[in-house]
């Protein structure tokens, strides 16, 4: 018989596993034995606890915990903890006071800073300090616990506030023209609300195109028009379209826009820099009915498409706005444009780089003009823009020349003489036109009152003379003093901003307390330093109608009182006060 390696050892050394296996049952019923002796004799010690009286010292500290108890009930801290949860909902009866006063009473009894004490959670000793956590039982935590718990309760991120509340915003809307007194129309609301959700939309159905042009405005702004949202604006009975920011449209959305509106009369784009050849050529073949054209950075059109265009549509066109060409449109084109647009009403040409004095002698064959814009980035003479104002200024309703450096008092003379049906003037940035030259522009002057005059940065520019040569050069004294009188009873908007030469009496003189200006809605008179608080409170005085105040750079404005629905904006460390509501202005 053979036996196990295990078998031979232990017969070697008497040990027998039978032996073994006896001796392991025996300890088992040992231990089962011992432990239900144990658990009788507790039972028996507990049901004679339940007759064992309490001790004196038990007696004497539940004595005193119900005396800390009743006099933390009479105290001033329970009486606001307890209103405090009564709001809460956490406190409703007598029972929940007595929670509350123990929780206080716990409070209280926790050891001092600098004690030794166990956690609650994990049993380690710490230090206890007055940071020391309380953990759910009422006692204390340790370091490491209480970052963990405060993780736990942790709340989430706090809502975002509504747009148009803070005050950056506010003070942005300002600027952009956007401030309205009191609340907005339920019609505002309701175009507001549909361009926050402009992506669930699905159509916008018959609405009328001023809604749909103030709702483009809101998504141009928001850079939100796609593919997507150019498809709600697509409508084939529309005769109007206009997009305020095409940035994100692609060369296919110029397609669909001429494909599914062939009516259109009226096409205003701004931002196309997608916009090349073939689209105007799609144009040129399939929309019969465009009147009026704006676009805005079509720089991938070339000089030869622009006169394809002028040649095939010109005729028929009586609005034509063009903004921010560098790569094309020069003299030739412009010079195609005037022979083939012989209807053209409105024309403005704004940072356009390759047109200069030939494109302003052509510009004087357009005898249908009624409102001519300009602003070139080449230098031009004066002798083009003169004769532009002999030749069309009879028929001329607005005229607005920005940035013509050379244009000298000729000009004024030319538009005295010439001009009679003006609504609108802007002549800007120019160092060379005098004083003088303006007042008599004004004087005896058998056009109508102006409704909106830009006269900014019409100033000399030398710094080295801050007061200006001895015959004031730009808009000074008396060519302001000239052009209130004139168009006192209807001017409505005025930007006379940088116009740094006008006097404190030119001003006290035109906004005497015997003036009035019913009609002034906008003014501008930004970095006029002369402006101090009696000034400005004058003009606020005699113009009932202002609605925009732009005082940026006077620095003398330091206490104003606003009327109500004014918004003044530019004022630096001063005090504004609205109908006693003081406002600290820093913008």
């Amino acid at each position: 018989m053979k036996h196990s390696a295990l078998t031979d050892f232990l017969a070697s050394n008497n040990i027998s596993a039978a032996q073994i296996r006896d001796d392991y049952d025996r300890r088992v019923a040992e231990a089962n034995q011992q432990a239900n002796e144990e658990a009788e004799h507790n039972e028996d010690e507990d049901e004679g606890d339940e007759f064992t009286p309490e001790s004196p010292e038990d007696k004497a500290k539940k004595r005193k915990r119900q005396q800390t108890i009743e006099r933390i009930k009479k105290s001033k801290e329970f009486a606001r903890r307890k209103s405090k949860s009564r709001r809460t909902g956490e406190v409703d009866s007598d029972d929940d006071d007595d929670i509350l006063a123990n929780e206080m009473a716990n409070e209280k009894s926790r050891p001092a800073p600098g004690q030794l004490e166990n956690c609650e959670i994990c049993g380690k000793r710490f230090t206890v300090t007055p940071y020391s956590k309380t953990g759910p039982e009422g006692g204390l935590l340790c370091a490491d616990c209480s970052k963990n718990q405060v993780n736990n309760n942790k709340k989430g991120p706090a809502k975002k506030r509504g747009s148009g509340i803070g005050r950056r915003q506010n003070q942005s809307k300002l600027l952009d023209g956007e401030a309205i007194h009191g609340a907005q129309s339920l019609l505002e609301m309701c175009i507001k609300k549909v361009a926050e959700n402009i992506e669930d939309v699905e159509e916008f159905g018959d609405l009328p195109p001023p809604v749909m042009r103030r709702l483009s405005q809101i998504l141009s702004r928001r850079r939100a028009v796609s593919s997507k949202i150019l498809n709600l604006f697509l409508r084939r009975n529309h005769k109007e379209l206009n997009i305020y920011d095409c940035a994100r449209l692609e060369t296919d959305d110029y397609h669909r826009i001429l494909a599914l509106m062939p009516d259109l009369t009226k096409l205003n784009l701004r931002f196309v820099t997608p916009m090349k050849d073939h689209i105007f050529h799609y144009m040129i073949e399939n929309n019969e009915s465009i009147r009026d054209l704006h676009l805005d950075s079509p720089n991938l059109v070339t000089d030869e498409c622009w006169r394809q265009v002028f040649t095939k549509i010109g005729p028929r066109l009586q609005s034509l706005k063009l903004w921010n060409l560098n790569a094309a449109f020069d003299d030739e084109t412009a010079q195609v444009m005037c022979d083939n647009c012989t209807g053209l009403e409105r024309l403005k040409l704004k940072y356009v780089e390759k047109i200069g004095d030939e494109t302003l002698t052509a510009i004087s064959s357009l005898k249908t003009l009624k409102y001519l814009s300009l602003c070139l980035l080449r230098e031009t003479e004066p002798e083009p823009l003169l004769q532009i104002i002999s030749s069309i200024g009879s028929n001329l309703q607005s005229l607005s020349l920005e940035d013509f450096k050379n244009a000298d008092d000729r000009l004024l003379q030319s538009i005295h003489d010439n001009c009679h049906q003006l609504v609108k003037l802007r002549l800007t940035n120019n160092d060379l036109i005098t004083d003088s030259a303006i007042a008599s522009l004004f004087r005896n002057w058998a056009n109508p009152a102006l409704s909106y005059v830009d006269f900014h940065g019409l100033r000399d520019v030398d710094m080295s003379n801050p007061a200006g040569p001895p015959d004031p050069v730009g808009l000074a004294s008396d060519g302001f003093i000239a052009l209130m009188e004139h168009s006192s009873s209807k001017i409505e908007s005025l930007n006379i901003a940088s116009c740094r030469h006008i006097s404190c009496d030119a001003y006290e003189t035109v906004f005497a307390e015997n003036k009035q200006y019913p009609h002034l809605k906008e003014l501008d008179i930004s970095f006029n330093g002369n402006v101090n608080d009696y000034i400005a409170q004058r003009i606020l005085a005699c113009c009932p109608a202002l609605t925009k105040f732009v005082v940026f750079g006077c620095f003398k404005i330091q206490d104003l009182k606003v009327p109500r629905g004014v918004v003044v904006v530019g004022t630096v460390r001063a005090k504004l006060s609205v109908e006693g509501i003081l406002q600290d202005e820093t913008l």
